[in-house]
């Protein structure tokens, strides 16, 4: 069984593209997906469940037959993933990059850069059929 932890945020392109992904590498009968989503700020007490990403996501796995677990965190969104993907012994984390321009990777950072320099397990970096990682 290899466990992907799938770090998701609010695009539906991109968490299909995620899931696509793992689904095209990984064997549906030996894999479990855990969808991760992180508040990093949620003032209303919104739940993992109710993010339209993480439920189509969803929905790609269970039609394939692949076992799915929701989790949600809550604050800086690579931390929680690297966090996340090692209390789970997590196999493989899967990400998805976005396009920005050189000053907005400084001024922002990037989730994706930060959890492949911290973590020491294996990272997908996917994104939507009309972006560039």
């Amino acid at each position: 069984m290899k466990d992907v932890l799938l770090g998701i945020d609010q695009s539906v392109e991109r968490a299909v593209a995620q899931a696509e992904t793992v689904l095209d590498l990984f064997d549906e009968d030996e894999t479990h997906a855990y969808l991760l989503h992180d508040f990093v700020d949620n003032p209303e007490g919104a739940s993992v469940v109710q993010v339209d990403a993480v439920k189509r996501a969803a929905e790609i796995f269970e039609e394939a037959g692949v076992s799915v677990d929701l989790r949600e965190g809550s604050g800086e969104p690579a931390e929680s993933i690297i966090q996340h993907a090692d209390e789970l012994d997590a196999d493989a984390i899967c990400i998805a990059g976005r396009k920005r321009s050189p000053a907005g990777k400084m001024l922002f950072g990037s989730v994706s850069q930060s959890v492949i320099l911290n973590t020491d397990r294996p990272v997908l970096i996917c994104s939507a059929a009309d972006e560039s990682a």
